[in-house]
C-alpha cells in the first residue's frame, strides 16, 4: 500500500521529535501503532469477508434437499390353509355369491285385492 523504506521513516520520526519533544513522542508512538493495527485488522476482516461472498457467489447452488420417501409394505397374500377351497370330498368347494349379486325377493301380501285389504274401513269384507 504504502513504500515506505528505512530512510524515510528515520525521517518520520525525527520530525515526531522534534515537534513533540522526548516526553510525549513514546505516547504518541503507542497510540499511533494501536490505530495502525486495528485498521490492518478491519482491512483483513474485510477481505476476507469479501472473498468468501465472492466465492459463495461463484459456486454453484447445491442441490435441492429431496424428501425421504416412506417406505412402502411389500404385499405378500395371506397364507392359505392347505384345505381352503376344497370338500371333504375332494373336490373343488363351491365360491359363494358376491354380497352384491343376491337380490332379496318381495315380500307377498296376503288379502291385499286392487289396493285395499281385507277389513278396511272403506268398503265390507269380501266373504260375507
Amino acid at each position: 500500500m504504502f513504500d515506505v523504506g528505512f530512510w524515510e521513516l528515520v525521517l518520520i520520526f525525527g520530525v515526531g521529535l522534534m515537534i513533540l519533544g522526548p516526553e510525549r513522542m513514546p505516547r504518541v508512538a503507542s497510540q499511533v501503532g494501536r490505530w495502525v493495527g486495528r485498521a490492518r485488522r478491519t482491512a483483513s476482516s474485510l477481505r476476507r469477508q469479501l472473498e468468501q461472498e465472492i466465492a459463495s457467489a461463484d459456486a454453484p447452488p447445491p442441490p435441492p434437499r429431496r424428501k425421504p420417501t416412506p417406505v412402502k409394505p411389500v404385499n405378500r397374500p395371506a397364507p392359505e390353509e392347505p384345505d381352503a377351497g376344497v370338500t371333504d370330498d375332494g373336490e373343488p368347494a363351491p365360491v359363494p355369491a358376491p354380497v352384491a349379486d343376491v337380490v332379496a325377493a318381495p315380500k307377498e301380501t296376503v288379502g291385499v285385492k286392487d289396493g285395499h285389504s281385507e277389513g278396511d274401513a272403506d268398503g265390507p269384507a269380501s266373504g260375507s
